[in-house]
């Protein structure tokens, strides 16, 4: 199924007999069962407008067509899209209701926030084929109760996305990448943490262990310039201090782990605590992005990484590998309690049980 407007998908949906497999552009997320409903059919950007900083777009509209609208204005979406399609092995082109239904965030979440944090307004199907709009083009307008940030990472249990308003951003003038060759994970984070509670506006803090600690700065040059010599200052007790080419990119979508064997899991976890949870993970190789708050880890094939941790603060995903373990993480009982309530006022039928199976 392939629906060319918000009418004929609502029908769709009204008409369906067992949950559908909602589908974007394949590139990220879990690949439920049931009957493949594809979005990509509902694509265009309905509005945009530089001055204003917003964009309203179909939730099938590629991601690569809407940056490329963005740049030629001299802006961009904040939140730094992740391109995984290297790392899980999967093709076709990132759609921005994709992006918003997984709230897929960059290295700079930890300077400017999440995708929810730059969506406005949302349109989308519920589970009975009823078309909601909550929302608006603004900033100052939300009444009532917050579905567009209810919306955002929902990975489609709810409805399916037709369209989504964003604030966008300037592109930035310069940026500048500080190196801290190595340093123990305990030591990176601590320096991590130390950019971060720093004013120099950090915005980007990620640790490769085996290569370097890197610390992103954006803005005009010459405050990029002053702010970088500030930083090294500060964190020069931690080691030499030097600016490198930009490894974000690489950071962003996780390249280091693309092409190799094994099981590919995301933690988010309290930063101080990462250094620990990472020695009991026997881990192929890890990466650290958001000061530590964030871990990516390449395990051996089918190990059950949540088994090994036991209990810590935080939680651990399941993007790549054996069949068997769940995904996504267990809920805590008061909140599995919330998300079957909502549930069962969006989606009462059961229709995108495939999105969290």
């Amino acid at each position: 199924m392939r629906p060319e407007t918000e009418a004929e998908l609502a029908e769709m949906i009204r008409a369906a007999q067992a949950p559908l497999a909602v589908r974007g552009g394949g590139t990220r997320g879990q690949q439920g069962a049931g009957a493949v409903l594809e979005t990509a059919g509902l694509s265009g950007v309905r509005l945009y407008e530089p001055g204003a900083l917003t964009l309203v777009a179909a939730a099938g509209t590629p991601v690569a067509e809407v940056a490329d609208l963005l740049a030629a204005e001299g802006q961009r979406l904040a939140f730094e899209v992740p391109d995984l399609r290297r790392v899980l092995g999967r093709e076709g082109l990132s759609t921005l209701g994709g992006v918003v239904a997984e709230n897929a965030s960059g290295p700079r979440r930890v300077q400017v926030g999440a995708c929810r944090d730059f969506l406005l307004g949302v349109r989308f199907v519920d589970g009975r084929g009823g078309v909601i709009r909550n929302g608006g083009r603004v900033m100052k307008n939300v009444t009532g109760y917050d579905l567009v940030k209810l919306m955002a990472g929902s990975r489609g249990s709810l409805g399916v996305l037709t369209e989504v308003a964003l604030k966008v951003l300037p592109v930035p003038e310069d940026c500048a990448t500080l190196e801290i060759p190595g340093l123990a994970d305990g030591q990176a984070v601590a320096a991590l943490s130390a950019a971060l509670g720093s004013p120099y506006e950090v915005t980007g803090a990620a640790h490769l262990p085996g290569q370097g600690t890197y610390l992103r700065l954006e803005g005009f040059s010459e405050s990029v310039r002053y702010r970088a010599g500030r930083l090294a200052h500060l964190l020069a007790p931690f080691g030499a201090v030097s600016e490198v080419p930009s490894p974000w990119e690489a950071i962003r979508d996780v390249t280091a782990f693309a092409g190799q064997a094994g099981d590919v899991w995301r933690l988010s976890v309290v930063p101080s605590e990462a250094p620990g949870l990472v020695a009991r993970l026997g881990a192929e190789a890890v990466i650290y992005d958001w000061g530590g708050g964030l871990i990516w880890a390449l395990m051996a094939p089918g190990e059950d990484l949540r088994a090994r941790l036991g209990a810590f603060r935080g939680h651990a995903t399941r993007l790549r590998g054996a069949a068997g373990l769940a995904a996504l993480p267990p809920e805590p009982a008061p909140l599995a309690a919330l998300t079957r309530g909502l549930r069962a006022q969006f989606d009462p039928r059961g229709i995108f049980a495939a999105a969290t199976a």
